[in-house]
């Protein structure tokens, strides 16, 4: 074990030599795979499919490939933990959907919505009855909300500028008729500029209370950032007939991120941020006060208010009322939760939350309606009464709790529906489909005292969908279909309550997500979408099952070039991503199946298989440990103990010579890698993109760990990849985005990473890439890291002979 004096030497040493050590540094063109990868790249994907809730109407959502760098390269602005555009006033980011198609399940006629050319469509929504989908579309530097006649098949612009799409841009009215929009302030003044000269430094200060908080990116850094998010977030509700009109304002302008109306259409559930902001915390920690308002702007009550949330506890939450939300099966009844523990994880507490709700007009004291032996998580609302599934949840047993409870005053006691871990798939009883009440508001669906459910159904031979029944009394379930044979097919929604008739997605290893109607026994496929990549169909996929040394069963999803022979030996790439669990049972829960479609998109490691490698994907590097305080002390080891089952399985089946392997992962995955090649010599060679190697950098915690660094020095030592650099001799390509924005994998940890190896006279290569963030997605982006990815593998673990030399990679 280390001595914390001589530990916070070793961590400062080399950051402090790194910081003024010089590097070469050079900026390529963008580069390209081979031919057979960039047509795969640029193939159009299938769109995406959408029930109506009248249950008689199927959305296609067409999207493009891949978006351009140059739509990435818009202006950003970055404030309060978002990423911004001040010229659309919304999100800054590239479009998915770009075109909109409407099916008729009777007919099955398909037809097209006609739209403006380059269209950007987001927030889609169906109208409570289902006659009407609004969107909002962006083009060059505006926002409009727009409305699609399902019946006809025409959509209109509604509002043609001035939408605020900085939060939830509109929501239907309860009658189906009107939106609620949020609109820019039609008084505000000119964009704030940054002074070129600043009034002073910026200040903060530490009030001797606890107050740990994440590494957030993109926070407010100064007042003229508070000024510009101020200016951009303050909006002006107001009332839009669907069928178009001059919208009618509601109230007066403020900083809402939240404006919900009653299920009965008579008030607006109103959060609003107020300031001053945090410069430590992003928006949504902000302080904040909710209110209803009439929906003429009339204040009729103040419900909550908070102060600025920076010294909530790790995993805990605020005190006092939270998570305030309208009761979906009452015409106007709020319920929200409060804490019994302090909001602190670490208190011992026989109930940690209680739940209440309140009645309009809200001027009567509000009730309790249950409470909780571990967190909530809210409540899933039913169409029968006003009951509703009240979610509990243990984060050190990671058991979770499903109780029906009647939010009804003087209702019955509530009953418990489930109580499993919520790693033991196997368990997984699924998810309740859901309809619209009388309200317009999504609950479950509840049919002659029973509810149908669809999960993956996950099994030991992989994922097997299934449509079930519980019944509501004694919540037995009663099975009514389920995925068979070469194929994976989920339930997409049912179109009759007593699960008769439904709709499912079916694909095969060579064909697409298809939809499919089973109804009367029979059944018929009513889509046709085509495979946009043909040439990968011969491509080999198995799920396979192996064991470590330790006894915990592992699992992977092998993938095999479409020329490969019994008998042959491959290059053998590893994908894999760590997690933790409590016991072994459970980590060793096989989960995917083979019988997906093969899709290969973006920057999957299964473009690799395209050039000769044997593939492990999702190869499981489970964690094991009953004390969640403690686990991540085996960490390395256990990471050691399945990348060498891994290894070994390859020689066994025939395809891998145990020596041609190379490790790889995104995020924690990269994380994994590095660790891997620093305390093994079982991979030639490993790509780590988007990872943290430094965890003196995120000390109030990361992943599992709970541990402050303080609290555990050697434990983020010895987990800190950064520590280790000099172990490192093999060669690492570390990949990540310029501007990535998840929490604790700044681009930096890439750059002193890199710097490290390089220090430490190690062989690596660093790929900074311009305008992403944590993932990938512009097109020039995506096909320069298959480019690099399969260069590095080719050069490092594809010949036959070790290109580091034996002594070098020992």
């Amino acid at each position: 074990m280390f001595k914390t004096r001589f530990l916070i030497g070793a961590i400062m040493a080399p950051i402090a030599g790194f910081m003024v050590m010089g590097q070469a540094f050079a900026q390529d063109p963008y580069r390209l795979p081979p031919q057979e990868i960039v047509d795969i790249v640029d193939a159009a994907p299938a769109p995406f499919t959408s029930l109506s809730p009248a249950r008689d109407t199927i959305l296609l959502m067409h999207r493009e490939a891949l978006p351009p760098v140059s739509e990435m390269a818009r202006p950003m602005e970055r404030l309060a933990g978002m990423r911004l555009d001040a010229a659309t006033n919304g999100r800054h980011g590239p479009r998915s959907v770009i075109g909109l198609s409407i099916m008729d399940l009777d007919s099955q006629e398909v037809r097209d919505v006609r739209l403006p050319d380059d269209a950007g469509i987001s927030n889609i929504s169906w109208s409570p009855d289902g006659s009407k989908v609004a969107f909002a579309i962006t083009r060059n530097d505006q926002i409009s909300l727009w409305v699609l006649d399902v019946r006809r098949g025409r959509a209109r612009e509604i509002v043609d500028e001035g939408l605020n799409a900085v939060f939830t841009p509109f929501r239907w009215m309860p009658d189906g008729e009107r939106l609620l929009v949020n609109m820019v302030d039609p008084d505000r003044a000119a964009m704030p500029e940054r002074p070129r000269v600043p009034v002073g430094p910026v200040t903060q200060e530490a009030s001797g209370y606890e107050a740990p908080v994440r590494t957030y990116q993109d926070l407010l850094q100064d007042q003229p950032d508070a000024d510009l998010f101020a200016w951009l977030a303050t909006s002006q509700l107001a009332l839009v007939d669907a069928d178009g009109g001059r919208p009618r304002l509601v109230g007066e302008p403020g900083l809402y991120y939240m404006a919900d109306p009653s299920p009965n259409g008579d008030y607006i559930l109103v959060g609003e941020m107020t300031q001053p902001f945090s410069f430590q915390v992003p928006w949504s920690r902000f302080a904040d006060r909710t209110t209803v308002i009439d929906t003429r702007g009339r204040l009729v009550a103040q419900i909550a208010e908070q102060p600025i949330a920076d010294n909530t506890p790790i995993g805990g939450v605020i005190t006092g009322r939270r998570s305030v939300e309208w009761q979906d099966s009452h015409p106007a009844q709020l319920t929200w939760a409060e804490a019994l523990d302090g909001g602190d994880p670490r208190t011992e507490a026989e109930q940690r939350d209680s739940v209440w709700a309140l009645d309009a007009p809200f001027t009567d004291a509000a009730r309790e309606v249950l409470r909780t032996e571990d967190r909530y998580y809210g409540t899933q609302f039913t169409d029968m009464g006003e009951t509703g599934f009240a979610v509990e949840y243990d984060r050190d047993t990671r058991v979770v709790r499903r109780w029906l409870v009647d939010f009804d005053e003087g209702g019955a006691e509530p009953r418990l529906a489930e109580e499993r871990s919520l790693q033991d798939q196997y368990a997984n009883p699924g998810t309740p489909l859901t309809t619209r009440n009388e309200f317009g508001r999504t609950v479950v669906d509840v049919h002659d005292g029973h509810i149908l459910y669809a999960g993956d159904g996950a099994t030991p031979e992989g994922d097997r969908p299934f449509l079930r029944r519980m019944s509501v009394e004694t919540f037995e379930f009663e099975e009514l279909w389920r995925n068979t044979g070469e194929n994976y097919e989920e339930v997409i929604g049912a179109i009759e309550a007593d699960g008769s008739s439904f709709l499912t997605s079916w694909e095969d290893p060579v064909t697409p997500e298809n939809v499919r109607w089973h109804r009367d026994g029979e059944v018929e496929q009513i889509t046709d979408f085509e495979n946009p990549h043909p040439q990968l169909n011969d491509i080999s996929r198995q799920l396979i099952t192996y064991e470590r040394e330790d006894g915990v069963p592992l699992s992977a999803t092998l993938y095999l070039p479409a020329d490969y022979e019994e008998g042959d030996t491959l290059p053998v790439l590893v994908w894999g991503y760590p997690l933790e669990y409590n016991d072994a049972s459970t980590a060793g829960q096989v989960s995917g199946s083979p019988y997906e479609f093969t899709r290969v998109a973006g920057t999957s490691p299964r473009f690799m298989v395209t050039q000769g490698y044997a593939l492990l994907e999702n190869a499981t590097m489970p964690i094991v440990g009953d004390d969640p305080e403690t686990v991540n002390d085996s960490f390395i080891h256990q990471l050691v103990l399945s990348a060498e089952a891994a290894r070994d399985m390859t020689v066994d089946m025939g395809f891998g010579d145990g020596e041609r392997l190379a490790i790889a992962g995104h995020s924690y995955g990269a994380f994994m890698t590095a660790h891997l090649l620093a305390a093994s010599d079982i991979f030639r060679a490993g790509i780590a993109r988007s990872g943290a190697y430094n965890r003196t950098l995120t000390p109030f915690g990361f992943q599992a760990e709970r541990r402050t660094f303080w609290a555990a020095p050697e434990t983020y030592f010895e987990l800190s990849p950064f520590m280790h650099a000099d172990d490192i001799n093999e060669p690492m390509l570390m990949i990540h985005g310029q501007m990535d924005n998840n929490s604790g994998t700044f681009p930096m940890q890439s750059e002193r990473m890199f710097a490290a190896v390089k220090g430490n006279a190690g062989t690596a290569r660093l790929v900074m890439l311009p305008y992403e963030s944590h993932g990938y997605r512009s097109r020039e982006s995506v096909l320069h890291v298959l480019a690099e990815s399969i260069d590095w593998l080719d050069r490092w673990v594809k010949p036959e002979e070790n290109p580091m030399g034996e002594d070098e990679a020992e």
